[in-house]
């Protein structure tokens, strides 16, 4: 596939790219690089100069475009939402062009705005009284409304600080859970591309893929200069996140509850009523009276048995006492981890309890 504009610049050369159905696949490059032109390429915004863009088997030129793009959902920057429709008429503004009813369109608008998580109260707003992060959602939401098969999704979050940015990717994770879209995702961005694709795309300046693989594999194996230096140097770290944690077997610490007296000498963890981590109290700092929070030392991350090493390393490093707190997933204590614990798990030894 090509897209050569008149003047002769390329944006897409000789792209030939299968997207798995059900899965997210993830375009990621320099800006320049034709991501954006190739995503539109799917819902003709945009028309290749040679090659085809299929569909479910379907040559997408065969196709009216309008008729098109009311079966692909598409999701950009800033959520492009209408600011003069409330949020139940954004959502519905697909389904209203299918002419379903009124009624319909809202049950369904408000049946999304609980699968997005969002309240039903923000429904008659309109998108000046919401945060860019609902906005996002909603434009999510709006994607979703006629229930198409592909979503298009051009740097959705890019324009949202890093804290709602990375709650919006765990949605869109937990929506493709329960969903299974096919979903296409433009971002600059490779800790988000190697977060979110099941296959990754890494595009060079000039249209050219540079490798098309699974995220642990172009972490582990780089096709070549410009792709190594795209990921980064820490490139080792991020593969961690594919890394199996189940040679992990949490160590114990001392522990104590909140408003409980502490005789121990070394770090101590506390715990809530229902044995969640509060912080913990350092050596040498036990109260003459009951521990309370004002005392602790914050605890550092958190590493929820099960889950991928990067996360058992992280808490370690930026635990205090040097231990990770290890959590079940309703965030009950478990146990602790060390950072050489983790790493004797990594280089395939069996390592020792901290």
């Amino acid at each position: 596939m090509r897209k050569e504009y008149p003047g002769g610049a390329v944006a897409v050369d000789d792209v030939d790219l299968k997207v798995e159905a059900g899965t997210i696949t993830v375009l990621v490059g320099p800006s320049g690089c034709g991501k954006t032109t190739l995503l539109r390429m799917v819902n003709r915004m945009i028309d290749p100069s040679a090659g085809t863009v299929l569909v479910d088997g379907r040559d997408v030129r065969e196709a009216d475009p309008a008729l098109l793009r009311r079966g692909i959902g598409y999701v950009i920057q800033q959520a492009g939402l209408f600011p003069h429709r409330t949020v139940v008429d954004n959502i519905a503004t697909v389904p209203r062009l299918y002419r379903a009813s009124r009624r319909d369109t809202r049950r369904r608008a408000q049946e999304l705005l609980d699968l997005v998580g969002l309240p039903a109260t923000l429904a008659d707003r309109y998108p000046a009284q919401l945060s860019g992060g609902q906005q996002q959602r909603v434009g999510v939401a709006r994607a979703l409304a006629a229930d198409p098969p592909v979503l298009l999704m051009d740097e959705p979050f890019s324009a949202v600080d890093p804290v709602v940015r990375e709650g919006l990717q765990d949605e869109l994770l937990r929506l493709q859970g329960e969903l299974g879209k096919t979903v296409l995702f433009v971002t600059h961005d490779i800790d988000e591309a190697v977060k979110l694709g099941e296959k990754v795309a890494v595009l060079r300046t000039g249209g050219h893929v540079a490798q098309y693989a699974a995220p642990d594999e172009l972490l582990a194996r780089p096709a070549d200069d410009f792709v190594t230096s795209f990921i980064g140097r820490d490139r080792g770290y991020r593969r961690l996140s594919f890394v199996d944690s189940d040679g992990i077997e949490p160590g114990e610490v001392d522990t104590i509850a909140l408003g409980e007296r502490s005789t121990a000498t070394g770090w101590v963890l506390v715990l809530d009523g229902d044995r969640r981590p509060r912080g913990w109290l350092p050596p040498g700092a036990a109260p003459d009276g009951p521990v309370t929070e004002d005392g602790l030392v914050a605890g550092g991350s958190l590493y929820t048995r099960g889950t991928a090493l990067r996360g058992a390393l992280d808490a370690a490093l930026s635990a205090p006492s040097g231990l990770g707190v290890v959590v079940d997933e309703h965030g009950g204590y478990v146990g602790v981890v060390g950072a050489r614990h983790v790493l004797d798990v990594i280089e395939g030894g069996r390592g020792e309890r901290p």
